[in-house]
């Protein structure tokens, strides 16, 4: 009967007529029974599907009763289809049942499959055999990832919302990643400060939370004291709080390395014998009988060209000046000292030597200054005894330089070394006694230009035998502890240090800069700042931690190791 009913034409009469409009009736019940079902599922399925993501989950039917209409939907498949498509779908009712049954599990899974097609997509389904189809799996993840799609596009901009607040906001710690990173803030400190320069700077790329933790001065410190002139004393004092250590210790890389750029700040026209002094971001030095002052630009590596003050009062060349409680005290080839306030147009000089003022210095309100007249004086700066000599000290050789111990009790004074006693002696300054000499092994002329006090027991020399010596009196007055010989047999004008292990002299031909690591016997850069026709001295240069200033007879140079 079923195929009869099924190939019976329509208008022809007979039996096969009738039992197709009665089957056709109920075909159409079935149909619109369905219809209603979908409906009802469709809601379900949404539902379920927000719920758990499976479409069979959310209807939550029985398994014989899903059976049942997946059966009904397969008759009425065959009751619709043709004779040749009998013969592609296999002309079996039990067979389009089994294949609904398998289409309806995934229409359930997806939902929205279900909703928008008629039967006749339906029946093109069970004839294409889909493999995926066949696996109620696939189809569950094909609906989760078509839902997985539109909550990607929304995870998407609210990632991008997050960027966009973490970019106004300071990086917070990363709420995932390895375990080490949740860990305390004071543990991790301790952590990282085994690592070396190179290992926090890595670490520092892995995100902007690491680059903001590795930036703390705690961790930088114990490299830069083991670096060159990063702003460290000997002892671990930190001489430029101001300034991030990491900063300090990335240019501390440049003085290492030798990496700079030289350039010219002043120039003059006829030759001097220039000294200098720098105090925070202004810049003094001489100039034949003049001290002037410049400020420098924020870069550090310019200074602007006009003076902020001009200190005179000498006839003749000012040889060696100093800075100290906000005076300028200056020493004259005019046989004079001068005292200038720095603020203000306040200068007095008087004669304290017949002949030239080779060396001053200035602590604690006392003066001590050597001559080429073979004596050293000591003078009081109080207002009310200004110009007061209070010993007069008979060195038995012409004086070059002069340096008082930080702690006020005595000074040392550094000569031509012509008779035949130590250029280095020191001196009792409460009652210019003599105390002691320093080294005993000088040959004859080898006379000491300059020397500074590194600390209350060490202090630096250097002069005409082309020796930088270091010595600390609580091993030995006889013996330098420490010296390094200038490799190509040149005086030595001048020195200066960062109070730790950076050294630089300043030598007698070509301009020469070197730069010592302390560490070190060997030097470790060299910078001609003159060529052979110019050939001159560097009579003086001072440096902060980023550049090097150095002075010689018709320009001031700078190197700067910020820039290279």
């Amino acid at each position: 009967m079923g195929s009869q009913g099924r190939s019976g034409l329509p208008g022809n009469g007979g039996p096969g007529e009738g039992e197709g409009e009665d089957e056709g009736g109920e075909a159409r019940k079935l149909q619109e029974g369905r219809v209603a079902r979908g409906k009802r599922r469709k809601g379900k399925g949404r539902a379920g599907a927000r719920q758990g993501g499976s479409g069979r989950g959310a209807e939550g039917r029985p398994e014989p009763q899903r059976a049942n209409e997946a059966a009904g939907r397969g008759a009425e498949a065959a009751a619709r289809a043709g004779p040749g498509e009998e013969g592609e779908g296999g002309g079996s009712v039990e067979e389009g049942a089994r294949r609904s049954v398998r289409g309806d599990e995934a229409s359930a899974g997806a939902g929205k499959e279900a909703e928008g097609r008629d039967d006749g997509q339906e029946e093109r389904r069970v004839r294409t055999g889909r493999r995926e189809d066949a696996s109620p799996g696939r189809a569950e993840g094909r609906e989760a990832e078509a839902w997985g799609g539109i909550a990607g596009a929304g995870a998407a901009l609210v990632a991008e919302a997050e960027e966009e607040a973490a970019a106004r906001e300071p990086p917070g710690r990363p709420a995932a990643g390895p375990a080490l990173w949740r860990l305390p803030e004071e543990l991790l400190l301790l952590i990282c400060s085994y690592l070396d320069m190179r290992a926090l700077g890595r670490l520092a790329q892995v995100c902007r939370w690491l680059r903001r933790f590795t930036s703390c001065d705690l961790l930088w410190r114990r490299i830069a004291r083991a670096s060159l002139n990063s702003g460290f004393s000997r002892l671990g004092t930190d001489l430029m709080a101001s300034v991030p250590v990491k900063e300090r210790v990335k240019v501390s890389q440049n003085w290492k390395l030798g990496r700079c750029r030289e350039g010219i700040l002043l120039k003059w026209r006829c030759s001097q014998m220039p000294w200098m002094q720098l105090e925070g971001d202004s810049l003094y030095i001489s100039q034949a009988n003049f001290i002037l002052a410049y400020q420098f630009r924020p870069d550090g590596a310019s200074l602007n060209r006009r003076p902020l003050g001009v200190f005179a009062g000498h006839d003749e060349d000012v040889c060696h000046f100093v800075l100290a409680n906000s005076h300028i005290i200056s020493a004259g080839g005019d046989g004079k000292i001068g005292v200038h306030k720095i603020h203000s147009t306040f200068t007095v000089k008087y004669s304290a030597h017949e002949q030239e003022v080779n060396c001053v210095d200035c602590k604690g309100g006392i003066i001590v200054s050597g001559s080429r007249d073979r004596t050293a004086k000591v003078w009081s700066l109080a207002s009310g005894r200004l110009g007061q000599c209070l010993h007069t000290i008979q060195t038995e050789d012409r004086v070059w330089s002069i340096a008082v111990s930080p702690l006020l009790s005595s000074f040392v004074t550094g000569t031509a070394c012509c008779r035949h006693f130590s250029p280095l002696r020191i001196w009792d300054l409460n009652s210019g006694q003599l105390m002691t000499h320093l080294g005993s092994d000088f040959p004859p002329g080898a006379g000491v230009l300059d020397l500074m006090y590194e600390s209350p027991f060490t202090l630096l020399s250097c002069g005409y035998d082309t020796y930088v010596r270091y010595w600390d009196l609580r091993a030995s007055v006889r013996k330098c502890v420490m010296e390094w010989e200038e490799p190509h047999d040149s005086t030595l004008y001048c020195l200066q240090t960062d109070g730790n292990h950076l050294l630089a002299t300043g030598s007698s031909y070509y301009g020469v800069v070197r730069l010592w690591d302390r560490r070190q016997r060997a030097c470790l850069h060299a910078f001609p700042l003159t060529s052979t026709p110019l050939s001159s001295p560097v009579y003086c240069l001072r440096f902060t931690t980023k550049h090097l200033y150095a002075a010689l007879s018709y320009n001031l140079h700078i190197l700067d190791f910020q820039n290279p």
